[in-house]
């Protein structure tokens, strides 16, 4: 395995980010990181090598901020080899119950922030005809549950998105993989990363109860961060890699009955699908 790639990843003050920026520091890549204070990601990730090391505070919903936080990481190590859109957050909510506010913010940094990176980042990685970028969606991009419908929205956008790109990109040598993970033991389940609707009607009972599930779960996931973000490393070290990555067992087994009921779906309503032809 070669060091030498230069990488660039949001969300890295905490949880799946920072695993990321540890380990790939400890192995001797180059890291450039953002978070929205540059001081607790300077805490975070502890002692570094200020040559491999580029802490960065970046406003992921302002264009701007994102794409000057390029053209530093670019103008700092010379190159970026892999882009990682990790930041985002969950919101919980019937659609009715969301605001209009809750809704728009929760697409700025889910979706729209990966837009900007990944249009700050591709001028150089066509000029250098080389370059991954790996989007972190969800298993709820893929499989969603009762009550997390705006954040499955955003996360379904992103695995579209990025699925496309995959295709658009590949004739310049580029790569484009999105990574849908399941739970992991990280601060995603508490206050910081995870949001509900302000507005919660009581008919909703179904939705309340998905919700305490999940706030139970804090600390009891099955993912291991640590072997996430060694997860990530190989794929960006693979030379095919693939463009759907799911991570953890849970995944697996949510995105395997999807499968199957879309299988069973389409095969039901054949009839039905074939009739509108002419």
């Amino acid at each position: 395995m070669t060091t030498n790639k230069v990488w660039y990843v949001t969300g890295a003050s905490k949880g799946l980010g920072l695993a990321l920026v540890k380990k790939l520091l400890q192995a001797g890549y180059a890291v450039a990181a953002t978070s929205r204070s540059k001081n607790n990601l300077i805490a975070a990730v502890g002692d570094f090598d200020a040559n491999n090391f580029l802490p960065l505070a970046v406003d992921l919903t302002s264009e701007t901020s994102i794409t000057q936080s390029v053209q530093e990481t670019q103008a700092f190590f010379g190159k970026i080899d892999v882009v990682v859109n990790n930041a985002g957050y969950g919101i919980g909510g019937a659609v009715e119950e969301l605001s209009a506010a809750e809704i728009q913010q929760s697409f700025e940094v889910n979706v729209f922030a990966p837009i900007r990176v990944m249009q700050a980042v591709m001028p150089y990685f066509r000029a250098q005809k080389s370059g991954h970028i790996i989007n972190i969606s969800s298993i709820a991009g893929f499989s969603a549950a009762a009550g997390w419908s705006m954040y499955a929205a955003t996360k379904f956008a992103l695995t579209g998105l990025t699925e496309v790109t995959a295709d658009d990109v590949q004739e310049l040598g580029i790569k484009a993989t999105v990574v849908a993970p399941g739970a992991f033991r990280t601060e995603f389940l508490t206050d910081d990363s995870l949001v509900f609707a302000e507005q919660q009607l009581d008919d909703y009972a179904t939705i309340r109860r998905s919700h305490e599930k999940y706030r139970t779960m804090n600390g009891n996931q099955q993912g291991d961060p640590e072997k996430a973000a060694e997860a990530l490393i190989a794929l960006a070290e693979n030379p095919n890699p693939p463009v759907r990555l799911f991570l953890g067992s849970d995944a697996y087994r949510r995105a395997q009955a999807k499968v199957n009921a879309l299988a069973q779906e389409l095969e039901e309503n054949k009839a039905v699908t074939f009739s509108t032809d002419f």
